[in-house]
């Protein structure tokens, strides 16, 4: 196993943060341009992932409080993304589910990101792409070792 310096390091880290900030201003820009923020936008991928469902789940899958899900709803509500709906199952619950505003939204973005992906990664050689998947599953694995959460 090959070691490096301290140098090597902290210019791995370097570039690591540079990507970052890249892809996070990037990702900024595209989601104002549909009138969301990264945190209604995080709400919107758990809602896809886990379905209709109450704030209350919608904060324990994002590992959030319910006052901040309460905000992000009410932000996504007021832009026509989801709805508060009765729940059928328990009439004093209300269940957060996509309009069709919001679910055109969500395929959209994930349109954008499968093509944004290929423009990152069509022309990298297999072994390189495998390279690079493999050592950010390192450092992830390192970051969750370290006690870092993710939110997905």
């Amino acid at each position: 196993m090959a070691h490096y310096d301290d140098d090597s390091y902290n210019a791995a880290l370097d570039r690591l943060l540079l990507l970052t900030v890249m892809l996070n201003d990037d990702m900024h820009r595209g989601l104002a341009t549909d009138g969301l923020t990264p945190s209604r936008t995080s709400l919107l991928w758990t809602l896809r992932r886990i379905g209709p469902c109450s704030q209350k789940a919608i904060a324990a899958a994002m590992q959030i409080s319910p006052r901040t899900v309460t905000g992000l709803v009410d932000g996504l509500v007021a832009t026509g993304f989801v709805t508060r709906e009765p729940d059928p199952a328990d009439r004093r619950a209300v269940l957060v589910t996509f309009t069709a505003k919001g679910t055109a939204a969500v395929d959209s973005l994930i349109a954008q990101q499968r093509e944004f992906s290929r423009q990152l990664f069509a022309a990298m050689p297999p072994e390189r792409f495998a390279g690079l998947v493999a050592g950010l599953d390192d450092v992830l694995g390192t970051l969750h070792a370290l006690g870092l959460r993710s939110p997905f």
